[in-house]
């Protein structure tokens, strides 16, 4: 669990991430960003790396917590459009995690780094994955296609629409867009 002051330094290095990109993100830029010396910093984190991996898992623990809430007694169409929701609405009032996740600069940092982005993905997978084989189980979804394949349609196709809203500089209404593009890809998936 990360404290306060590191919640702060995560969001002040998002800010940067926006601005800057990951080769923008410093230290040095990210202490004058907070108002005090670089040694401090790394008081609560040992490396810019360190800070990177804390973002990633702030995100991935509030993406497992958020979805876990969601109502499970709703229909399948239901719970998907949920989940996307949740996504939209926290992205559009953090989007500096759109920069951190969807960075292709990112992947190059280190291996941990891809192994939290996986892990990141694979928390997920783990939501829509069960949700689309009930649906093609029940019969709400087709099942010409696999669970998983489906998945990975439907995840390319929301990274494609993260990465439209972060180069547009943030300049559409997320939500809206989000909710046509989840309720295309219901019309294509449904029986």
């Amino acid at each position: 669990m990360i404290s306060e002051r590191q919640k702060e330094i995560i969001d002040a290095a998002g800010k940067i991430l926006t601005e800057s990109g990951i080769g923008g993100l410093t230290t040095k830029k990210l202490a004058l960003e907070m108002g005090f010396s670089e040694a401090a910093i790394y008081r609560h984190f040992p490396s810019k790396e360190a800070i990177t991996l804390a973002m990633l898992e702030f995100l991935r623990e509030n993406m497992q917590t958020r979805l876990s809430s969601l109502e499970p007694n709703l229909r399948v169409e239901d719970r998907f459009n949920a989940i996307f929701s949740s996504q939209f609405s926290f992205f559009t009032q953090h989007p500096h995690f759109v920069v951190a996740v969807f960075s292709d600069g990112l992947w190059e940092e280190s291996d941990q780094i891809n192994q939290a982005i996986l892990a990141l993905m694979q928390t997920k997978m783990g939501f829509l994955l069960p949700l689309i084989s009930e649906g093609q189980s029940n019969g709400t979804f087709m099942a010409d296609v696999s669970a998983e394949q489906m998945v990975h349609l439907v995840l390319g196709a929301f990274r494609l629409q993260m990465f439209k809203w972060r180069v547009s500089g943030f300049s559409f209404d997320l939500n809206s867009s989000g909710t046509q593009l989840i309720e295309s890809i219901l019309t294509m998936i449904k029986r």
